[in-house]
């Protein structure tokens, strides 16, 4: 069967260096939904969805990003584990081979944007080796209109190849798979894993370059919402914190779900044209906006399904990352465009397994740099093997994995931007009460979103001695009472009916926070020193 668009235009992508004869341009959908299924690469679920197995990769793999050390990023970019340098002659060669095969192939070009901020807007070009990978580019980036791509121009690529395996010995990656970011040429080349979430992911990491270096913008990896008097509210968290969940919210509207800017002009504005949320677990009852957002023109990622096409969402034989991406106008709920102003809220969620910070509490800007440059969860037991116990875990600003600069200097923008927009800056503890992991229960989450409704009306009050009780160890504020939520819940000591234990667990757990703060304290200044922990044990 051939396919074509009439709306859009044929091209040739011999400036790549691709000489491909088979080039599919801009097709829609549900034509890539349904060449996906006929060449045997995905069947349709129940719902209408897309389900792709990813291969033999189901996430990212962090190991094998890397950033191409030149002018522009050699003095810039903070180098070390997290941010790899690679050779520009090797990418050059790893390039030119990476070309040559897909010029063998059948490949597939889709025009998009990045950032809903027209003024700060990014043309992407990514041209892929799998339809269902160019579907999932539609689905995640800002779909252009047919006006639009009349004048489209193209800023960055980003050249997606799953079955190209480089030769490690050779080409200067880590093993036959790899990320790479060349802000020089301004490509994004990804090989080696059919993992979708590497096209979203390298996007977002070279904006968090280009925005703060060039622009004066924050980047953020953070969901958003804006309430009834346009007011908004942003979510920082880690994987399993509740961020999608609690930000997807029936009242406010959803500006996004994972990666934004703040902007000079104080406002919020979305990189994304899409949702890209785990389904592991997934219920109506608990979640139906993603829920029911899992229709035609989503896509389900390594799920498994029983012949009749019905996902089982608690099956994680394949992996524990299942995952749907879908349009952002999936979701009833939304803001059009996406951008928000005046943001008043930040919420900084972590599962804080061992059961000692507050279920919220509110932070000074001290503070908040603090707790965003540390990005605290916890690892509970039986998550990895060898898991006991819970086991902290940091990830500077909510998502170390995809900031090439220097923690400090999102953390130095983040402080100022709060102090002159007025913002008050709350850390959620959706984790555990009464006791660790496998002594207390989880925070219900009828009491989190209580609180956090709370903090958005102003019913937390402005702090005071009789509003807010200092935590002994943590220095933070935590309110007294809160509507619809039980005073008892609201001090995590009373909760444990132990205080021998409770502070004995608070001390370790303070002193982890201190030790994982060491590689940061000399590029950090005096005030951000100061947010840590007020007291500690050996």
């Amino acid at each position: 069967m051939t396919y074509s668009n009439p709306s859009t235009k044929s091209i040739s992508l011999h400036a790549y260096g691709i000489e491909s004869k088979h080039i599919h341009y801009q097709l829609a959908p549900d034509m890539l939904h349904d060449m996906t299924i006929e060449r045997g690469m995905g069947t349709e679920a129940s719902s209408g969805a897309l389900a792709v197995n990813t291969g033999e990769f189901t996430g990212r793999a962090p190991q094998d990003r890397f950033i191409v050390k030149d002018e522009i990023t050699e003095d810039k970019v903070w180098w070390g584990p997290i941010n790899k340098p690679f050779d520009p002659d090797q990418f050059d060669v790893l390039y030119e081979k990476v070309a040559s095969y897909l010029s063998d192939k059948e490949v597939y070009v889709r025009d998009c944007f990045a950032c809903a901020d027209k003024e700060y807007q990014l043309g992407i070009r990514v041209i892929t080796e799998y339809p269902w990978s160019s579907m999932f580019a539609s689905n995640m980036f800002i779909r252009p209109t047919d006006k639009e791509l009349e004048s489209f121009s193209v800023d960055w690529i980003v050249l997606n190849a799953p079955g190209y395996l480089a030769d490690a010995a050779t080409s200067g990656t880590r093993q036959h798979n790899f990320a790479i970011l060349n802000f020089t040429r301004k490509i994004a080349l990804i090989g080696g894993t059919g993992y979708t979430g590497e096209i979203k992911k390298g996007i977002f990491s070279a904006l968090n370059f280009l925005l703060p270096v060039y622009h004066n913008i924050l980047p953020m990896h953070c969901s958003a919402n804006v309430g009834p008097k346009g007011d908004t509210a942003i979510f920082f968290g880690l994987s399993g914190t509740g961020k999608t969940t609690l930000s997807t919210d029936p009242h406010r509207r959803l500006i996004g779900d994972d990666e934004h800017g703040w902007t000079k002009e104080d406002t919020i504005f979305n990189f994304e044209g899409g949702c890209y949320a785990k389904v592991i677990n997934l219920s109506q009852e608990n979640e139906p906006e993603i829920y029911n957002a899992i229709k035609k023109g989503a896509i389900l990622e390594n799920v498994i399904m029983d012949d009749e096409g019905n996902v089982d969402f608690e099956d994680t034989s394949i992996t524990q990352n299942t995952r749907v991406s879908y349009p952002i106008y999936h979701i009833d709920n939304i803001q059009q465009p996406s951008i928000g102003k005046n943001p008043k809220n930040i919420f900084f969620l972590t599962a804080d397994a061992f059961g000692v910070l507050p279920p919220i509490s509110k932070l000074t800007p001290s503070q908040a740099a603090y707790h965003f440059i540390s990005g605290y969860t916890a690892k509970v037991a039986g998550t990895e093997a060898g898991v006991v116990e819970p086991i902290p875990s940091f990830s500077a600003c909510f998502g170390a994995p995809f900031m090439p600069l220097h923690p400090t200097k999102y953390a130095e923008m983040l402080s100022r931007k709060m102090k002159e927009s007025g913002v008050n800056v709350w850390l959620v503890n959706t984790g555990w009460t009464g006791g660790p992991y496998g002594v207390g229960t989880r925070m219900k989450l009828k009491y989190t979103r209580a609180m956090i409704h709370a903090a958005l009306n102003g019913d937390l009050g402005l702090y005071s001695y009789d509003t807010y009780h200092i935590h002994s160890v943590f220095g933070v504020a935590q309110p007294r009472s809160c509507p619809g939520v039980p005073t008892s819940v609201l001090s995590p000591r009373a909760t444990w009916n132990n205080d021998e234990a409770y502070y004995k667990t608070a001390f370790k757990l303070s002193n982890a926070f201190r030790e994982n703060f060491i590689k940061f304290e000399s590029y950090a200044n005096e005030e951000i020193r100061r947010g840590g922990p007020q007291r500690y044990a050996f």
